[in-house]
Parts: C-alpha cells; sequence; structure tokens
C-alpha cells in the first residue's frame, strides 16, 4: 500500500521521535504534515479505544495511550 510521502514521514516522526531529523527530507508540505499528524493521532485514540469495547486484557495500558494521543491530538488542534 503506498500513501503520501508526508504520511510516512508522519509515521516516521512519531515511531523515531527525537532521532526523526535524521530520516527527515526537504520539501515536505507542512500543512499535510500536520494534517496527517492529525489524522494519526486521532486514530491511535480510535484504536485502542475500540479494543477497551472488548474483554481485552492490558486495559490500562490501552486506555493510557488512547489519553495520550488525545491530549497529543488536542494539543495540535489548539496550536
Amino acid at each position: 500500500m503506498f500513501f503520501d510521502v508526508e504520511w510516512e514521514h508522519v509515521f516516521l516522526q512519531l515511531r523515531f521521535g527525537d532521532q526523526y531529523p535524521v530520516l527527515s527530507r526537504p520539501g515536505l508540505d507542512p500543512a499535510r504534515l500536520d494534517l496527517y499528524m492529525l489524522a494519526m493521532r486521532l486514530s491511535l485514540v480510535a484504536g485502542p479505544l475500540r479494543l477497551l469495547d472488548g474483554d481485552f486484557p492490558h486495559r490500562a495500558v490501552m486506555r493510557e495511550i488512547s489519553e495520550h494521543n488525545a491530549k497529543e491530538a488536542l494539543a495540535l488542534v489548539v496550536s
């Protein structure tokens, strides 16, 4: 499956955190990066919440992941 290069770089930012600048490249669209970061954060809220609807055994971990990403998503919208 192929996504926009900005989508891939948002994933790399989330995955590698402080080490991401080594992987970054010039010419990426900042508006698309912002949109995709919001979309990815919201996805990381929705996924754990779906697991919490069932009988997933590690509920506290999923709740923490969901809450963390909800805060990150809200920070993106406010800023």
